[in-house]
């Protein structure tokens, strides 16, 4: 009776070291962010034009999740990159997009989720007028600190520039944005 105790014992103590971090911090409490709002007050516009709003940080998930808010207004995305680190799930809430994940390209509409794994070269560009993306990087990584980054420029970076500053966030850039056809 004894060592089957000590045997099952062994077993769960075995598995709980295997078991996935929590994603709260030890002391977690509930948050709201409103529309419109970021998480701290902290506004990222993607190339100064389309919103691009933490909803959700890092820094409540232990790195283990960041959640964005994209609003579009130009039909535009970003340049074919891959993550290293990082997986990616964007949910359309509204408007129409095209995303190219390695050599497949797919139409997404209101209500679509895509599912971007890491280290696979993607990107995607608005086809309506407006549009609205939410989408989840996991583990979080650098890209809160990438979008503020970009933010602080005061003029577009070269190339060059651009290569440095996504490197530095875990990321490469591989190609160009999609053009809409």
């Amino acid at each position: 009776m004894q060592r089957r105790f000590f045997l099952s014992a062994a077993v769960v103590a075995t598995a709980g070291s295997f078991a996935p971090k929590s994603f709260a911090q030890s002391n977690p409490k509930p948050f709201l962010v409103k529309n419109g709002e970021a998480r701290f007050g902290v506004h990222t516009p993607y190339k100064g034009i389309n919103p691009n709003d933490v909803k959700i940080s890092g820094k409540d998930t232990n790195g283990q999740l960041a959640v964005f808010e994209y609003i579009g207004h130009v039909k535009e995305g970003p340049v074919l990159h891959v993550h290293n680190d990082q997986d990616e799930i964007f949910t359309v809430v509204e408007g129409s997009y095209r995303f190219r994940v390695g050599e497949k390209e797919e139409i997404l509409n209101q209500g679509d989720t895509i599912f971007l794994p890491r280290k696979i070269p993607h990107t995607w560009i608005q086809l309506s007028d407006k549009g609205k993306l939410i989408y989840m990087v996991q583990p979080a990584g650098k890209m809160e600190e990438f979008f503020l980054k970009m933010n602080e420029l005061k003029a577009p970076p070269t190339e060059e520039e651009f290569q440095q500053i996504t490197m530095a966030h875990g990321m490469k850039n591989v190609g160009p944005p999609l053009s809409l056809k």
